[in-house]
């Protein structure tokens, strides 16, 4: 990924990030005390049945709360393409924790996650209630469950939204797609539309928005939060067609790999 000015200027002092700070911490205490248990209370077996603009109710609460949070960030989430409906797999890069909270902003979808996300504070929490998925990595039997709930979920109609590298990297390329998690839309039979997150005006910021060396979940929020204000674009792709769907899992993840990599690169 070439070198840009974004990038060249994170090591610079940043004088503006108190003053960041002093704006974004309030608006977040806020988010937190008072929009977050509205959310809550419209996540229910009723407001399911309730449908706006064609959306279940609790659905637009969860991404109108992600996109607000996002926005507190400075970050201005566009949304490239258009996210097909129902039981589709979303495949996307995996930058770092606002992955999540971004897509959310432009798709309803349950992700599947690493089960340390569960222990992450709010954040773990909430990803819990929005239908996170957790998997035990390196744990075959906690992977088998995890097929399992996503052919569920995908069968009734559901998004499933996945990140193939198996972790956050450091931000400069999309590594090698595991291929096992596409069984899941082989039994279902689902479409799968890969997804490509570019932090900053062509993906400028991807190295800085990533976890840095030794860098906790804390650390990274915290640093993230006082960050200069980013565009952050969510492409939608072109669905793998049936031709692809049908070169088994290998073909798949790999399909889905060079197209998020052709739109990091656009």
């Amino acid at each position: 990924m070439p070198a840009t000015s974004d990038t060249a200027a994170a090591p610079r002092r940043d004088l503006l990030r108190p003053l960041r700070y002093a704006l974004r911490v309030p608006l977040l205490l806020l988010h937190l005390l008072v929009s977050l248990p509205v959310t809550l209370l419209l996540i229910n077996p009723l407001s399911a049945r309730i449908l706006v603009r064609g959306e279940r109710l609790d659905h637009r609460a969860i991404r109108w709360w992600s996109r607000t949070l996002v926005r507190i960030f400075g970050m201005r989430v566009a949304t490239i393409g258009r996210p097909l409906p129902g039981g589709v797999l979303f495949v996307a890069n995996h930058v770092s924790w606002i992955d999540i909270e971004v897509m959310h902003a432009t798709r309803m979808m349950g992700f599947v996650a690493k089960s340390e996300i569960s222990r992450w504070p709010l954040v773990g929490w909430l990803a819990g209630r929005a239908g996170t998925i957790y998997h035990r990595r390196g744990d075959t039997s906690s992977l088998s469950g995890v097929l399992h709930q996503m052919v569920a979920r995908l069968r009734e109609g559901l998004a499933v939204g996945v990140f193939p590298e198996g972790g956050t990297g450091s931000g400069a390329d999309v590594r090698v797609f595991h291929a096992r998690i596409f069984e899941a839309a082989v039994v279902s039979g689902c479409p799968v539309q890969p997804v490509a997150l570019r932090y900053g005006a062509g993906g400028a910021a991807q190295t800085i928005v990533a976890f840095q060396p030794g860098e906790h979940f804390l650390g990274n929020f915290l640093r993230l939060l006082g960050e200069p204000a980013r565009p952050v674009e969510v492409h939608y792709l072109v669905p793998l067609a049936d031709a692809d769907l049908g070169q088994g899992r290998r073909r798949m993840a790999e399909t889905c790999r060079q197209r998020i990599v052709a739109a990091m690169a656009a």
